[in-house]
């Protein structure tokens, strides 16, 4: 079993979270001092890519490469950064994308690390904690709101924890694009556009209506460029009131159009969503009948940071309590699922020592096998038959908190894959973690086939180009026929791939 703490960055380390929202791009580079992160360096771009979806959601060219030249200048920066201290996560825009794969491979040789692709409800968990860091600890229930470029996010918590997450997509491109298209201000397209966005918050129900919290805190992107101009025209600093917002808008329609907008405190790259992002933000204050709103110093990227160091500690990951709750959902055998866990572990800590592994890379790809195996017979309340079809389905469409979509896709391709024809696992194959976590997992499922746990002792797992060798005590075939005729039917199951199974008795 891994090491828990072993990878627990120490004080004075380094770590860099990267934002890729639909208006800009941001990198927050932080120093760990003490439990605290102070920050080293921040860099914001305005790639605006949630303005360059095309008809068919797809980014354009233009689009992707503005994205991609922005991740090889944060790239440039995060030489020589540990893989584990580095996360960069991706929001709406590329949640709509239908080409996004074809960006995140640019994008992570760009940058040299993962971008992962996060639900909105993973989205708002971070924001939240984000937010919370720049708080004083207290017991105050609080509503955090964050206006991105494509979708606004709702947060309900207390302490650290957030209790009700909530994500629309209503954002400032998305809105700027379509009630003010041609820069123009009029009554009738300010109008029209907080209508659209109330409409839309309306299904939010009355699960955040003032009697759920105490104070209400805004976030980041919209608000946090809306208190910059306020605070320039004399306005109270950290706080935006309803008669401000109005104040505002009616500055806009005096200028009728983007061209002609002349306000202090207003960056350039924020001009052409302002009014987008003005409508929604008055949108949310009449729909919660918001009087004053508090603008909060954290943001997504904040979050990000603290979330990598609870990641490092097994203890705190909240991807664990994730697993935990989705394996109590659906009734499964712990006892069982633990058992196939810990085989499948051993088996990836022996094929491991004939891979070149990345700093922390091992620990990471390790987790992902053993949530995949405590996850494995989740479908088996639906069927035990089909169990691993149905499992698969349960993560693609459930939305545990903690986890990127990509990590619970191939959970999903490793639970699909644990038993059955490899061949019509459309999954990519040629990548060898994959294939060697899938290898793990299958051999665990056989070797536990009893629901007892196996005697290992004398058993090694190695690999060399596309050949897995699974070698055996020379007594093992005829005290174990069963196991042993399950292992050469799975000899035979990767004969039809590009990888090969051997078999191998010592003498």
């Amino acid at each position: 079993m891994e090491n828990a703490n072993h990878n627990i960055p120490a004080d004075k380390a380094l770590l860099a979270a990267i934002d890729l929202g639909s208006n800009s791009f941001r990198l927050e580079i932080g120093k760990l001092d003490g439990g605290q992160i102070q920050r080293v360096e921040y860099i914001k771009e305005p790639v605006r890519q949630g303005g360059d979806l095309d008809e068919d959601r797809n980014l354009t060219p233009e689009a992707i490469e503005r994205g991609v030249r922005c991740l090889a200048r944060f790239g440039e920066r995060l030489q020589g950064f540990d893989a584990s201290h580095v996360r960069a996560v991706a929001t709406q825009t590329l949640r709509e994308a239908n080409n996004r794969d074809v960006f995140l491979k640019l994008a992570k040789k760009a940058l040299g690390f993962e971008v992962e692709v996060i639900s909105g409800v993973e989205e708002a968990r971070l924001i939240y904690q984000g937010v919370n860091r720049f708080l004083p600890q207290s017991d105050e229930k609080r509503l955090v709101i964050d206006i991105g470029g494509r979708s606004t996010e709702f947060i309900l918590g207390q302490g650290f924890e957030s209790k009700h997450t909530a994500s629309l997509h209503v954002g400032s491109v998305a809105w700027s694009l379509k009630h003010f298209p041609n820069g123009e201000y009029t009554e009738r397209a300010f109008d029209r556009a907080q209508i659209a966005a109330e409409s839309i918050f309306e299904t939010l129900g009355v699960n955040y209506n003032r009697k759920h919290w105490d104070i209400a805190y805004g976030a980041s992107g919209t608000i946090a460029a809306v208190a910059d101009v306020l605070m320039q025209y004399g306005r109270a600093p950290d706080m935006v009131t309803k008669e401000d917002l109005y104040w505002l808008r009616e500055e806009l329609l005096r200028a009728r159009s983007v061209d002609r907008l002349r306000l202090l405190g207003l960056r350039e790259d924020r001009k052409p969503v302002i009014a987008g992002g003005l409508s929604v933000l008055i949108a949310v204050f009449e729909f919660l009948h918001l009087d004053t709103l508090h603008v909060a110093k954290g943001a997504l990227r904040h979050g990000l940071l603290y979330d990598m160091l609870a990641r490092e500690d097994d203890m705190l990951d909240l991807r664990n309590a994730s697993v935990r709750r989705l394996a109590k959902k659906f009734d499964t055998d712990q006892n069982h699922a633990n058992t196939v866990a810990d085989v499948a572990l051993k088996l990836f800590e022996k094929i491991s020592e004939n891979i070149n592994f990345a700093a922390g890379e091992q620990q990471v790809h390790a987790r992902k096998l053993r949530w995949a195996s405590q996850l494995h017979e989740i479908g088996s309340m639906i069927s035990p038959i089909d169990a691993h079809m149905h499992g698969a389905y349960i993560l693609e469409n459930s939305d545990p908190q903690g986890f990127a979509q990509s990590e619970l896709h191939c959970l999903s391709l490793l639970i699909l894959g644990q038993r059955g024809k490899i061949k019509r696992l459309e999954a990519d194959l040629s990548d060898k973690l994959f294939v060697v976590q899938l290898m793990c997992l299958r051999l665990a499922v056989i070797l536990c086939h009893a629901r007892n746990r196996p005697n290992l002792r004398g058993i090694s797992l190695s690999t060399f180009d596309n050949i897995v060798t699974l070698s055996l005590p020379n007594h093992w075939p005829q005290k174990f026929p069963q196991s042993y005729y399950l292992l050469e039917e799975e000899k035979l199951a990767w004969q039809k791939t590009a990888w090969r199974l051997e078999l191998s008795i010592s003498l």
